[in-house]
């Protein structure tokens, strides 16, 4: 195994177990005792996990749902850091209930809402579908992104974000990532990652390719 792979083994690892960790409580709602989070916000969530993340609504047929006895399932499958999860849920009425022959707007409501439920198998509110109140883990919750760090170690990713982006400012990328490289620990990077702006991740990255390919 390569060192590479090991690093994007790490990495992964890390921003799944930050996602796991990750308090979504300020982003849902209550229906009738049961909780809904926001997809919109679950998939910018994803999206900053993992920018090539995607969804897929499974096709039966020309229908993008299941006929179960005159009721409808449907299938969404979420992929991230290049793992496909399926779920499933039915289209379901405002108490719980299956409809028979759904419309159009339930339909996609449920599509939706099944494809928020595949997020948590890669781990964002996960803890929701289990019945907790809040993650688990003992770890400080940012506000930024919902990324967990050190509370020793916070001024420390803050101030290399900050140096990171003075760099970036001044036309220096080479100094930007080599400040960016000075944090070691995954999960630190993760961190750092969600304080920087997206103009600036978006130039790390094509740096840190291309240094790559030149090293073959």
């Amino acid at each position: 195994m390569t060192s590479t792979t090991i690093s994007t083994i790490a990495y992964r690892k890390a921003s799944i177990n930050a996602l796991l960790a990750t308090n979504v409580n300020d982003h849902t709602e209550k229906k009738n005792n049961l909780t809904y989070l926001s997809w919109a916000w679950a998939w910018a969530e994803a999206l900053k996990a993992d920018s090539d993340a995607t969804y897929k609504v499974e096709m039966f047929g020309d229908k993008c749902f299941m006929d179960i006895n005159g009721t409808a399932m449907v299938f969404v499958t979420v992929t991230m850091f290049g793992k496909p999860m399926t779920c499933q849920l039915p289209v379901m009425d405002y108490r719980n209930k299956a409809i028979p022959k759904p419309d159009a707007f339930a339909v996609n409501t449920s599509i939706m809402r099944c494809m928020t439920k595949a997020l948590s198998l890669h781990g964002l509110a996960l803890y929701l579908y289990a019945g907790e109140d809040i993650p688990e883990g003992g770890a400080t919750i940012k506000p930024t992104d919902g990324v967990i760090v050190d509370k020793n170690r916070e001024n420390i990713i803050a101030d290399v974000a900050i140096a990171v982006q003075d760099r970036f400012e001044a036309s220096d990328l080479i100094g930007a990532y080599e400040e960016y490289l000075g944090i070691h620990d995954q999960e630190e990077k993760v961190a750092l990652w969600a304080l920087l702006p997206s103009n600036v991740r978006s130039s790390l990255k094509k740096h840190g390719e291309t240094l790559k390919g030149l090293k073959g």
